[in-house]
């Protein structure tokens, strides 16, 4: 990141949000300062936990996570932009941190403060190791930014209590996590530290995962408890463990889960030339995007258990994907671009981006959506809410018990810097994944060496490069061919050059000694595309979604009238794009031809078997991630056609 200058007009707008109104508002939240909010109780944990105050624990078995996030975004906000107040709030909240840690390294304020003898005894469960994981995180981006180690060394004890306590060494508890995270936090420790220790523990953990006997069960006959799956209702599956990792071939279970662990996998595929784990990784990533995820970057269909359930099963209206999902594909993704730099993982990246992940924040940064659904039909989703604690909402939310999303919103975010380039220094190659207004400086012959790119995307695809330095440089830019796009040109230097001749794996591959004032021009031909998705997909059967570029389009209510699935596609809808300053902080909307039933020619009757009269329409529609920030009402991502 500290390469990285972001100035974009779109992603620009994300992070100041983050920095100015987001981590302001979540370190309320985390206090307690909020009103009108369910309580977080975060920061009092660790008070009680390091004996300063008196009171119960409150709030979940991982409510420690959700400080440790809000660190780990302050962390990438302090290398974003120098700002002592809010270092020094920080300073504070790791010293807290610190006295709330036991003597033994050990670090986790519900078994402090409400189990304190039952540690390592329901890892299925329990979250102890996710909660450490976030911590490593949070600590390696903190330590990045200021230099300080303060709580690089206090997650650094933590590990070293965690490998007494778990391994395959004699006397160990032979576990490994219910809720993946700490594999690859490890990982990112292990890079900071070089120590191998942390690299062989996350590859411990994740080849003992699934492994027979099954630890899970062992651990529950352990604590004399008669149920064996997680919480007595979930499969092993539900945790990735039904069986061990390199024989895994669909992503099962809880989605946030899955993208957690697959991400470890891949850091550590990458590490160790893992050639065996990386197809296993392929394996899961195939079935996911050839079956498993929305054309949205959403994944996860099903509310019970959070999880995947079958191929296909892509119900709209009741679509769970949790945004925290769609950040883990983001993480899982970018990881996988590291082994094998091809355009699909980037394509992936982006489009869960885009739409998955920034649905999940409304446009001021203030509410947040846990779940995001492709269809919304506002009073089958009050009766859902009356019924149950249903997550599936009709308008964002403050905040929330389960407030995993809010800060894992904002550090993805605060960190996108980290996912814009990379350098392969074997090759000598300069890979651009996001178009995106920035500059980055790399070390080359001695000389640093300045890419820029400027661009209006994700409204056009336009994009512009200059190269700044003050001699010569023999390197390969390696451009990235987005999947959407059909036809592209490319100039250097004025000179157009023939794409096809120098693809690579969806990067055109520009290998030259560059001087100072190079430029390079690509056009990215941006059309409105109609999508269809395979016939097995029974939700968008007879349906068409619209996509410009890497964003996916919705209709809303505000712009269409009410009973949008009455709504359908002409054959020769005319679509158009246009850019709307005024309407959801700037966006490009697209207008077409549809028709759908004359309302006057109705007689009443619940059923008839009188035709349908239809009348010509003009429909709108807005990014899906800027829905439900006007007035409420229906949504639909898929169209009748």
């Amino acid at each position: 990141m500290k390469q990285v200058t972001i100035n974009d007009l779109f992603w620009g707008k994300q992070q100041k949000l983050i920095l100015e109104n987001v981590i302001p508002f979540q370190w309320g939240a985390l206090n307690d300062a909020i009103p009108d909010i369910e309580p977080s109780h975060a920061i009092e944990n660790f008070r009680i936990a390091a004996g300063e105050k008196q009171g119960d624990y409150y709030g979940r078995v991982f409510q420690d996570s959700d400080l440790a996030k809000w660190l780990e975004t302050v962390g990438y906000a302090l290398t974003l932009q120098k700002d002592e107040a809010l270092e020094q709030l920080a300073d504070k909240a790791i010293e807290l941190i610190g006295r709330a840690q036991q003597p033994d390294g050990y670090l986790n304020t519900y078994f402090t403060v409400s189990k304190p003898g039952q540690r390592w005894t329901n890892l299925r469960d329990d979250h102890e190791l996710y909660c450490a994981g976030h911590m490593i995180e949070a600590a390696v981006s903190y330590y990045e930014a200021t230099g300080k180690s303060r709580l690089l060394d206090i997650v650094i004890r933590f590990v070293e209590h965690i490998s007494s306590v778990l391994g395959a060494e004699p006397g160990k508890k032979r576990g490994y996590p219910g809720h993946p995270e700490i594999e690859l936090a490890l990982m990112k420790l292990y890079r900071v530290t070089g120590d191998k220790r942390h690299l062989e523990l996350c590859s411990y953990f994740v080849d003992e995962r699934g492994q027979h006997p099954h630890f899970f069960d062992l651990e529950a006959d352990e604590r004399g408890d008669a149920v064996k799956l997680h919480r007595g209702r979930y499969p092993y599956s539900y945790s990735q463990s039904h069986l061990p990792v390199r024989e895994q071939l669909a992503t099962d279970g809880h989605s946030v889960r899955a993208m957690y662990l697959y991400s470890g996998m891949a850091d550590l595929a990458a590490e160790l030339g893992d050639a065996s784990l990386f197809n296993a990784c392929r394996e899961l990533w195939s079935n996911l995007i050839g079956a498993r995820m929305y054309i949205t970057g959403g994944i996860g269909s099903s509310e019970y258990g959070e999880a995947f359930t079958f191929d296909y099963d892509l119900p709209n209206d009741i679509a769970y994907a949790e945004t925290c999902a769609s950040i883990g594909l983001v993480f899982w993704a970018h990881r996988m671009l590291q082994c094998d730099t091809r355009n699909e993982y980037a394509d992936v990246m982006e489009r869960a981006l885009y739409n998955g992940v920034m649905s999940g924040m409304s446009l001021d940064g203030k509410k947040y959506f846990y779940v995001n659904p492709l269809e919304i039909w506002p009073e089958s989703c009050e009766l859902r809410e009356d019924r149950k604690r249903s997550r599936l909402k009709t308008t964002r939310q403050h905040w929330w018990g389960c407030a995993c999303c809010p800060p894992n919103i904002a550090r993805l975010v605060a960190s996108l810097g980290d996912y814009i380039y990379s350098y392969n220094p074997t090759n000598r190659e300069w890979f651009v994944h996001l178009y995106m207004g920035s500059k980055v400086v790399q070390l080359l012959d001695g000389q640093h060496v300045e890419l820029s790119q400027t661009t209006n995307y994700p409204w056009d695809g336009n994009v512009d490069f200059s190269i700044s330095m003050e001699g010569q440089s023999e390197f390969t830019l390696a451009l990235r061919l987005p999947g959407w796009c059909r036809s592209a040109q490319l100039w250097v230097n004025g000179e157009a050059m023939e794409i096809s001749e120098s693809s690579v794996n969806g990067y055109v591959k520009l290998h030259r000694s560059w001087t100072n004032g190079d430029c390079v021009k690509l056009a990215l031909d941006m059309p409105i595309e109609i999508i269809r998705a395979i016939p097995k997909l029974r939700a968008a059967a007879g349906k068409a979604a619209l996509q410009r570029g890497p964003i996916v389009f919705c209709l809303e209510e505000t712009d269409n009238g009410a009973n949008l699935p009455d709504i359908c596609l002409s054959s020769e809808p005319k679509l158009t794009a246009h850019y709307e300053e005024q309407t959801l902080n700037g966006v490009s909307v697209i207008t077409g031809a549809a028709f759908r039933s004359d309302p006057t020619s109705a007689d009443g009757q619940l059923y008839s078997t009188a035709p349908t009269k239809k009348v010509p329409v003009q429909i709108k529609a807005v990014p899906y991630f800027a829905w439900c920030n006007r007035e409420p009402g229906e949504m639909q991502v898929w169209i009748r056609e």
